[in-house]
């Protein structure tokens, strides 16, 4: 069994995987980290690796914690990953990204994929048929939409997500809501068509925390899975493995 731990910005997801089969998911708090892993490994133990990910502000410190009843990997740069990266600055592209890019090379093989992941930014990363990673484009999420709006004006209120009762907000808030979700649904959609403008065989993986939320509002035909990025983490960590 593999324990796979994505570090995001603002929460850690984790999830224990038999294979390709994903056994059970977790959300967790940063400061929750040592606890949780304890309570999940004593569940589950049986798991004999931890394949970590993380671009949030956590010390390898905290996962050292378990190196004597697991090993701990850190999926790095200097990684091997089944694409070839012609991003102009490699060294600055997220972990996260290059995890993500990987899953869809392995699961999506000589196609054209777009990956979108809605998280407190949203990252957009496509790889061409011949597995080559070409970049993409990063932007706000929908809670730093929120958030902006409230701390950079004087009177804006800081709003939770909800769907817009309609495209025309009728008050303040309503006018916030439409503008933040029907924006962000616009811009990913706006983003989908330009691509596939220029790319056929094609195919667009949703994920991140806000999946659920925007994929019954895209117009376009998606694939929409919130864990791909654990998923991809195991896969990543499989195809090290077995190309080490």
């Amino acid at each position: 069994m593999i324990l796979t731990v994505d570090v995001g910005n603002t929460r850690i997801k984790a999830a224990v995987f038999e294979g390709d089969t994903a056994l059970e998911n977790f959300i967790f708090e940063k400061n929750e980290l040592e606890k949780k892993i304890e309570i999940i490994l004593k569940k589950y133990s049986e798991c004999t690796d931890l394949v970590a990910a993380s671009v949030g502000q956590i010390e390898k410190e905290a996962f050292l914690t378990f190196e004597n009843v697991l090993k701990i990997h850190f999926l790095t740069h200097e990684d091997v990953f089944p694409f070839i990266n012609k991003y102009a600055t490699p060294k600055t592209l997220g972990i996260d990204r290059m995890v993500l890019a990987s899953g869809a090379v392995l699961q999506f093989p000589k196609k054209n994929r777009l990956v979108i992941d809605a998280g407190t930014c949203v990252t957009y990363d496509f790889v061409d048929e011949n597995d080559h990673y070409l970049g993409g484009a990063i932007s706000p999420g929908l809670r730093l939409r929120y958030e902006s709006m409230h701390n950079f004006t004087a009177k804006l209120p800081l709003l939770a997500l909800e769907a817009p009762d309609s495209y025309i907000g009728n008050s303040t808030t309503q006018a916030m809501h439409s503008g933040v979700v029907n924006g962000f649904v616009y811009e990913i959609d706006g983003f989908i068509d330009e691509y596939r403008r220029q790319f056929s065989n094609f195919i667009i993986i949703l994920t991140g925390g806000d999946a659920d939320f925007l994929a019954k509002r895209l117009k376009n035909t998606i694939f929409a899975n919130s864990n791909f990025l654990l998923e991809s983490l195991s896969q990543t960590y499989q195809y090290k493995i077995d190309n080490d």
